[in-house]
């Protein structure tokens, strides 16, 4: 106990632990556990030290942090005479796998409305033996599994790419385990990957041969350390908010920071490729959107039945088709790898022909499983899911009056039938309405109408997760087609500014959402236009700084006062609010 920073009294009775207890100050967590407790050291690490939940216990062992500490206080107020009984008083009937008082004092939290999280051991040993024949059998299984092994399995991702999973991860685990024996915490690791990133970014941004080797190589170890962090955090249990929203927001930055040194470093060449690296930013963000929205519309769908899912599920019986189908879909590491190795060995050009082809392919590959999942399944959509896609929508003043006040369209796939009208009809005046032309804006005003009606209705239906990146790739790809044909100089880079500051703002929208602390408030919502006003404003700015480089500088303005705002609010919120952090598990070893 005292190796894993807790300060250890013995209390005789219950009544000596509550007195104890009460004299520890109000804002420390605080410990309870059985003086017969058998186990590895990682068992109680996992049940006693995870900053994340307000409670946990192993049995022989329960932990509250000062949020739950009155609520332990209660249960052993509760517990103190009740602790022959079968059942503490005021708790449920359920059985009770674990007498000890740690255990009883879990049970009646529970009952009294605090959960307790029970952490998954998997073959870590935790147990409080009644007997000497119990003790020696706790002893000798304890014995025969080897904690750290455990704890660096369970560091490791449980379900990840191919190319993370069995090349990266066996050797990352223990550069996570080195930072740990050194005091180096995951946030020190993930801004070390970002640096890591933008010198591989400036590395690209040369031009030479050289320059792309190098950008290559520190690409693989950006990755490598990205990887490093998480492993960090779950090795020694460094979960924190900060954290969930670096490592979250920090993979975007570098990955789009990396894109830019690829078209810079192509610049130098004689090759203008700042198209096709807004277009990969464009289709990834898309991708993601779509994975998010699908995500949400189905987190907690009532009578969930498809027969697409059961095919799925039966592919994933057979070992070989897991991998494939995670490989196909392009996930980070993949998609790392290959630019890495790319860069080094051919252009920039070629490296975003790669991008987009594969993430092209990928995209039409989930999507088209989500749409038959989507039609086949037989679900009701909650009003949470509902309320997840519309923030996910971003809608501005605009849409927002249009959706109050204009019509509601019936129909079970009316909102992504109208979204997608309005959406093809800006995106076809963007490519055939010559650049300056009026005409734009009268499709960017309709494209407002039609995204307000849209949303104008609950998004429960079956396809209603099509909305929200039907408006991404709408109000992307109209920044993408304009600055592109204006043929003004720096208008693409600045489109690039432009899109990286909105898609900020809603990967933000998306974790926040996560968090389950709600969308950006909408006061920073009105004030950035939503996706109808930033589109209708940008068509604004087409048809009215044609000449020179004035729509230009009109975009760069639009990107800074769009980055100031949405970046000043986002760390105002994840610093101050305390908003829960969001981890992904280590498998249990």
């Amino acid at each position: 106990m005292r190796s894993l920073g807790f300060d250890v009294q013995v209390a005789a009775d219950v009544t000596e632990a509550a007195r104890l207890l009460s004299a520890v100050p109000a804002d420390r967590r605080v410990a309870l556990v059985d003086p017969r407790f058998v186990g590895h050291v990682h068992a109680l690490r996992l049940g006693l030290t995870d900053p994340r939940f307000p409670a946990a216990t192993v049995p022989g062992a329960l932990t509250a942090q000062p949020e739950a500490r009155a609520a332990l206080v209660r249960a052993l107020d509760t517990t103190a005479e009740a602790v022959g009984a079968g059942v503490p008083t005021g708790a449920p009937a359920a059985p009770v796998t674990d007498r000890t008082v740690p255990g009883r004092l879990a049970v009646t939290m529970d009952a009294g409305g605090i959960p307790v999280q029970r952490p998954e051991l998997g073959s870590l040993v935790a147990a409080v033996p009644t007997d000497a024949p119990a003790r020696a059998e706790a002893e000798s299984a304890r014995a025969s599994v080897d904690d750290e092994a455990v704890r660096l399995r369970s560091a490791v991702k449980a379900h990840d790419g191919f190319f993370t999973t069995f090349c990266i991860s066996p050797y990352s685990r223990y550069i996570a385990r080195w930072c740990a024996r050194r005091g180096l915490t995951p946030n020190q690791v993930t801004t070390a990957s970002l640096l890591t990133a933008l010198i591989a970014a400036g590395s690209a941004a040369t031009g030479t041969r050289g320059g792309y080797i190098a950008a290559g190589l520190l690409l693989l170890f950006s990755f490598v350390l990205d990887c490093t962090d998480g492993q960090l955090a779950r090795y020694s249990l460094q979960y924190s908010t900060m954290g969930a929203w670096l490592d979250a927001t920090f993979d975007r930055a570098k990955e789009y920071a990396y894109y830019a040194g690829l078209a810079l470093g192509a610049a130098r060449g004689g090759d203008d490729v700042w198209a096709l690296a807004l277009g990969a930013m464009v289709l990834q963000a898309c991708r993601h959107v779509i994975d998010f929205s699908f995500n949400e519309a189905n987190h907690d769908a009532v009578a969930n039945s498809s027969p697409t899912a059961a095919l799925s599920d039966r592919l994933d019986s057979v070992g070989w088709t897991v991998w494939v189908r995670r490989m196909i879909v392009l996930p980070i590491g993949e998609r790392w790898a290959m630019i890495a190795v790319l860069t080094a060995v051919t252009t920039p050009r070629i490296v975003f022909y790669a991008l987009l082809i594969g993430c092209a392919f990928a995209a039409c590959y989930t999507t088209a499983g989500r749409l038959l999942r989507s039609l086949t399944r037989k679900a009701e959509r909650t009003d949470r899911a509902a309320r997840a896609l519309a923030e996910l929508a971003d809608s501005g003043p605009l849409a927002q009056l249009v959706a109050a006040h204009g019509p509601r369209i019936p129909g079970a796939f009316s909102a992504p039938v109208i979204a997608l009208v309005g959406a093809g009809a800006l995106i076809a005046a963007a490519l055939q309405q010559p650049f300056g032309s009026k005409q734009m804006i009268f499709a960017a005003v309709f494209y407002a109408i039609c995204s307000g009606v849209a949303v104008a209705r609950p998004l429960k239906g079956a396809l209603d997760w099509l909305v929200p990146p039907i408006f991404r790739a709408a109000e992307y790809c109209t920044v993408l087609i304009l600055a592109a044909r204006s043929d003004v100089p720096g208008a693409l880079p600045a489109a690039f500014g432009l899109v990286s500051a909105v898609a900020y703002h809603h990967y933000d929208t998306v974790y926040r959402i996560r968090g389950g602390t709600g969308a950006p408030p909408q006061w920073l919502v009105r004030t950035i236009g939503g996706h109808e006003g930033r589109t209708l404003v940008v068509a604004v700015l087409a048809a009215v700084f044609t000449q020179h480089s004035a729509f230009t500088v009109a975009l760069t303005t639009l990107a800074v006062a769009v980055a100031l705002v949405v970046l000043v609010e986002s760390i105002r919120f994840w610093v101050s609010s305390g908003a829960p952090a969001v981890h992904d598990e280590g498998e249990p070893a």
